[in-house]
């Protein structure tokens, strides 16, 4: 089943984790950049990670704007589609805050747990609980009854520790304090000393390493990767190998493949990546606008040209722009042509 079961998610993860690449994890908002994500999977012989955010969500529910009826949506349409494709896909949920909690990831799981008890697969496969913006000791007193709600049924969480700058999904952290954008070792022992206890729990770790959200010139964005060695060090020196973190790299775009493929070798098996997604979905269809400016609209009282403007037109070229940029991250993380296969 190409949308993958829990083993088969665990699978991916240790294999990325021992082989020093990384998923990428493409966020959608409708089923054309659902079907992008798809397809640039497919096309790079890659599996891969799909996601949601609470944004993503509401804009797939239309002027419902709900984001939980959003995303099982994209999460049913993607399971539909990527039944037809030979890699394997994961679905997870973005970045949820604290007070999105109640309204849209516990929701999710009582969803999966419908499902599940009815026979059927789980909705999602893992989702993320980012109360980065909490002090650690209460970001991890909310994570942990969550964890156990999770593993439960076979979700993997991830949570995030340091704050990720920049703005996504209108959560603005573009003036956060510099030492906030940088993951101690100190807290990285924290953070496994608080979510280790859970039985049966699998998780992942965003630790921030002065990455940011949103799109940079090059050389603006100032990562230390050593951030994250040195954190799995302090783990690792504390609890034995075993304690390696599966980390999650957010905020990419305008990062050297230098410093994205140093990450690799510390641990990072899933990178989030929507910016440059986004754009590449955005530029075709530009494009195609100003070649078909005569056709698009209907110019000086003409009739124009239903096939330049039928949405289908410029979306399918938008799709295959994003399918690219997807093939495109797919070889700068290594995962290209590593798929576990069905």
């Amino acid at each position: 089943m190409p949308v993958v079961d829990y083993a088969r998610y665990c699978e991916m993860l240790d294999r990325a984790k021992t082989e020093h690449y990384a998923y990428p994890a493409i966020n959608v908002s409708q089923t054309d950049t659902a079907n992008a994500a798809i397809e640039g999977f497919a096309a790079a012989k890659s599996d891969g990670i799909i996601q949601v955010s609470t944004g993503g969500g509401e804009h797939a529910s239309g002027n419902l704007k709900n984001a939980v009826l959003g995303a099982i949506s994209l999460a049913d349409h993607i399971r539909l589609v990527a039944e037809k494709y030979d890699i394997n896909i994961a679905l997870h949920t973005d970045h949820c805050q604290p007070g999105k909690v109640d309204s849209f990831l516990i929701p999710l799981i009582e969803e999966t747990e419908r499902r599940r008890a009815a026979g059927r697969p789980n909705l999602f496969n893992s989702h993320m609980l980012d109360a980065s913006e909490l002090p650690l000791d209460k970001n991890m007193a909310l994570s942990v009854p969550i964890l156990e709600r999770c593993a439960k049924c076979e979700i993997i969480l991830e949570v995030e520790a340091g704050v990720v700058g920049g703005e996504e999904d209108g959560v603005n952290n573009e003036d956060a304090p510099a030492e906030k954008l940088y993951t101690t070792p100190e807290d990285m022992v924290a953070v496994y000393e608080a979510l280790h206890p859970v039985a049966g729990a699998r998780y992942m770790f965003a630790a921030t390493f002065g990455n940011v959200h949103g799109v940079y010139k090059p050389g603006n964005v100032k990562l230390k990767p050593s951030i994250l060695k040195d954190g799995q060090a302090a783990v690792v020196a504390k609890f034995g190998p075993e304690a390696l973190f599966d980390l999650v790299f957010h905020g990419g775009s305008g990062s050297s493949l230098e410093e994205i493929r140093e990450t690799l070798g510390y641990g990072v098996v899933k990178m989030n990546v929507d910016t440059d997604t986004q754009y590449a979905f955005s530029r075709p269809v530009a494009d195609h606008m100003f070649r078909n400016y005569d056709e698009v609209l209907k110019v000086d009282g003409e009739v124009g040209n239903k096939k330049k403007y039928d949405p289908r037109s410029f979306l399918k070229a938008g799709r295959a722009g994003m399918a690219a940029r997807v093939q495109h991250a797919c070889e700068d993380l290594l995962s290209a042509g590593k798929t576990l296969g069905r």
